[in-house]
């Protein structure tokens, strides 16, 4: 019996998912039948380009916010929560502290797009 290893775990957006879904619809002809939920999930709230989502990662990063994860902004941009309560109740399930001055430019960054 074989076992999998894990080699490497990088949080993705669900932008990126679906295009990953895509490259393997492409390579494979078709998608089994949870691969097709999910991009059909995705085809609904996956609104964001590639584009969008990559420049918004570099603009959650470049504000240097402490203990603030590569996971925390993927969860972020999927979200992508409109005032400072849905943002708060998105940290609150996390193991995060973050200043409010903090929560105010994640907030502001996420709203301008």
């Amino acid at each position: 019996m074989t076992t999998t290893e894990l080699i490497s775990e990088t949080p993705i957006t669900m932008v990126e998912l679906k295009e990953k879904l895509e490259e393997i619809k492409k390579r494979d002809g078709e998608l089994n039948f949870r691969a097709n939920k999910s991009k059909e999930h995705l085809d609904n709230f996956a609104t964001l380009s590639t584009a969008e989502v990559e420049k918004l990662k570099k603009k959650l990063n470049d504000l240097n916010v402490p203990r603030l994860r590569d996971r925390h902004i993927v969860k972020m941009i999927d979200i992508m929560p409109k005032d400072m309560d849905s943002l708060r109740a998105l940290i609150t399930g996390e193991n995060i502290t973050l200043k409010q001055e903090d929560l105010t430019k994640i907030l502001t960054v996420l709203q301008e797009n």
